[in-house]
C-alpha cells in the first residue's frame, strides 16, 4: 500500500489516477495533497458524489476532453455542468481512443477558449490545467489563465530551461508514469509498452520486438533507456533525484502516475 512516507520520499507533488486501474476508495484515503484523475471514456467517469469525496480534503483535477459529448462547451456540456465546484479541471483535446469519429473532427481551439471562459466563472479558484499533448501552441496561448500540463520526455528539462531563459513565467506541470522498482523485468512489464509508443523509441526498436520483460538484446537496451527518459523509475530516492532535476529546470509540479497500481507503489 502507498504510505505517506514512500510518497514523500519520491518528492512528487501529485498523483495521476485512472478510474479503470486504480481503486478510488483507496485513493480517497491517501495522504496526498493533489490528485489528477484521467478520463477513460464516459462509462468510467466517476459520479459527482465520488468526485466530491475525493476532493474533500485535497485538490482534485478532473480531465475534461473538450471535444467529447458532455464536456463540449460549444455543444453538449451536460457532464461539465455536473462537475462539483470543489473539483478543478484539466482541459485536454481528448485521446482519440475515447472519442468517436464526429468528436475527433471537432475544432479544438474555440472549445478550449470557451472552456477556460467557463472555468473563470466557477467558484473554484484553483487554476485550471491544460494538457499540451498535440496542442502545445494553443496551451501556451492560455498560459496566463492555466497551468501547462505536459508529458515527460527526453527533451523536457532542456525545453523548460529554454522557456524560462526566454522569460516564460507561467506555471508548468509534468506528467510521468512512475515505477518504484530497480528490477529491470518489473520495469519493462510496467513501462515497456508505454515507452515503445513514443516516436523516437518506436523508430529505434527492432521490428516485431517484444516490449515487456521478455525483450532481449537491442530492444531491451532501448526500452530500459527510454524508461528513464519518458518515466520516473527506480527506488524512491532515485525518483526524488529525477523530480529535483525537473524542478531545477523550472517545472513547478511533477505528477506521477503509479504504473503498477497503488498497492505496488512502495
Amino acid at each position: 500500500m502507498l504510505t505517506s512516507d514512500s510518497y514523500a520520499r519520491t518528492g512528487l507533488d501529485a498523483l495521476a489516477l485512472k478510474p479503470t486501474e486504480h481503486d478510488l476508495d483507496v485513493a480517497a484515503s491517501l495522504d496526498v495533497e493533489t490528485l489528477a484523475l484521467d478520463y477513460e471514456g464516459r462509462a468510467h467517469l466517476p459520479t459527482p458524489a465520488t468526485l466530491e469525496a475525493l476532493a474533500a480534503d485535497r485538490t482534485l483535477h478532473l480531465t475534461a476532453p473538450v471535444r467529447a459529448d458532455g464536456f463540449d462547451p460549444l455543444g453538449d456540456d451536460s457532464l461539465l455542468r455536473e462537475v462539483p465546484e470543489t473539483v478543478a479541471l484539466t482541459f485536454v483535446a481528448g485521446h482519440g481512443a475515447y472519442l468517436d469519429e464526429e468528436e475527433r473532427a471537432r475544432a479544438i481551439a474555440p472549445r478550449l477558449r470557451a472552456a477556460l471562459d467557463w472555468h473563470a466563472d466557477r467558484a473554484n479558484e484553483t487554476k485550471p490545467w491544460v494538457g499540451t499533448e498535440s496542442v502545445e501552441r494553443l496551451a501556451l496561448s492560455a498560459s496566463e489563465e492555466a497551468v501547462q500540463y505536459d508529458l515527460l520526455g527526453r527533451s523536457t528539462a532542456g525545453e523548460v530551461r529554454a522557456m524560462r531563459r526566454m522569460g516564460f513565467d507561467g506555471d508548468l506541470a509534468v506528467y510521468a508514469p512512475t515505477v518504484l522498482t530497480d528490477d529491470d523485468d518489473a520495469l519493462l512489464d510496467a513501462l515497456g509498452g508505454y515507452v515503445a509508443r513514443r516516436g523516437p523509441v518506436r523508430a529505434a526498436l527492432p521490428e516485431d520486438a517484444s516490449t515487456d520483460a521478455s525483450a532481449t538484446g537491442r530492444a531491451r537496451e532501448v526500452l530500459l533507456a527510454a524508461s528513464r527518459d519518458y518515466a520516473l523509475a527506480g527506488t524512491p530516492d532515485d525518483v526524488r533525484d529525477q523530480v529535483e532535476s525537473l524542478r531545477e529546470a523550472g517545472v513547478d509540479t511533477v505528477v506521477g502516475y503509479p504504473a503498477r497500481g497503488l498497492t505496488r507503489f512502495r
